[in-house]
């Protein structure tokens, strides 16, 4: 749609040139037909540096902006954002696209729904009541037990296990706030990527990104009834015991153990070789590889068990 129709829309003075505008990206990785946002102002330097066709901000960021790039104020951007976002979402299943692809050798449950456009690769098998959606992609010789939802535009890998009642790419816990408290929902339209030789374990939700991709690497294996939020990045070969889970765009190295009901807040960056005995809380940071780290507040687990024996001995 029209730079100008979008003004119209967010009730924001519009002057400058009118262009065609794509989609809605992050500010570090919007292109010149994309439109971006900003609600904080400590990301003043990834204003400096956008390539975006216009930003979506408040009057005091406005000197900020990269020549090329044209403002679009607004009192809640934020909100703004989350108003936008619903234009550009992409239909949930689209009759134009070409008939589902299926790899030879493959087996699919004549009670499952593949939708136009998928693409299922080689020697597959796909059961009963499993949804593939628009677009989606499966690698070869990959098994999809019962009732797996996979929505549209997403990607799994050769030699991957995904388990019964898991859904792929549902969309990410995202909403904007306004000053009489009324949630306006933020359309969540990125994708999940799931990399070769993943096993995801039953009742697992991995969310859909708000802009890219909820990544997870090769060889993670996930348990029942986790929970990855939108946009977070997990490392190859890390795992996620049961009822653990992460909030959005947290991004773990590879080889991160996480016990049962541990979590991770949104936003962090979590070392390679990390291990979270379970129902650790992760709140901050963590920058050196290797360590072993218990309860909440997060400390290292031998302090930890310290800590538990002295607790112990007040008690008696």
């Amino acid at each position: 749609m029209t730079l100008s129709y979008i003004a119209e829309i967010l009730k924001s003075d519009f002057k400058g040139v009118d262009i065609e505008i794509t989609g809605i990206n992050t500010l570090k990785d919007a292109n010149s037909h994309e439109i971006s946002f900003v609600s904080n102002s400590k990301y003043v330097k990834d204003i400096e540096n956008s390539k975006a066709a216009a930003i979506i901000l408040s009057e005091s960021l406005v000197e900020h902006l990269p020549k090329a790039c044209l403002p679009l104020v607004v009192d809640n951007s934020y909100l703004s954002m989350a108003i936008l976002s619903k234009y550009f979402a992409p239909p949930i299943e689209d009759d134009s696209l070409p008939k589902a692809l299926i790899g030879e050798g493959s087996k699919i449950s004549p009670k499952a729904e593949i939708a136009n456009g998928a693409k299922i690769g080689k020697n597959c098998t796909i059961l009963s009541h499993v949804y593939i959606g628009a677009n989606a992609i499966i690698g070869d010789n990959t098994i999809i037990y019962p009732s797996v939802t996979i929505y549209r535009d997403c990607k799994i890998g050769s030699d991957c296990i995904i388990h019964a009642n898991t859904a792929i790419g549902s969309d990410g816990f995202g909403f904007a706030t306004n000053s009489l408290g009324q949630h306006t929902k933020i359309y969540q339209n990125g994708n999940v990527v799931i990399e070769d030789d993943v096993e995801i374990g039953s009742n697992v939700s991995v969310d859909r990104a708000v802009f890219g991709t909820t990544l997870i690497k090769k060889g993670v294996r996930i348990d029942n009834l986790v929970q990855i939020g939108h946009n977070c990045e997990i490392g190859e070969y890390s795992v996620f015991v049961a009822q653990s889970g992460s909030a959005g765009s947290t991004k773990l190295g590879r080889n991160v153990v996480v016990g049962g009901q541990a979590a991770f807040a949104g936003h962090l960056e979590i070392a390679p070789f990390s291990t979270f005995a379970a129902r650790s809380g992760v709140t901050h940071n963590i920058k050196e590889s290797g360590k072993t780290f218990s309860g909440f507040p997060l400390m290292d687990h031998k302090q930890w068990l310290k800590l538990q024996v002295k607790i112990a001995r007040l008690l008696k």
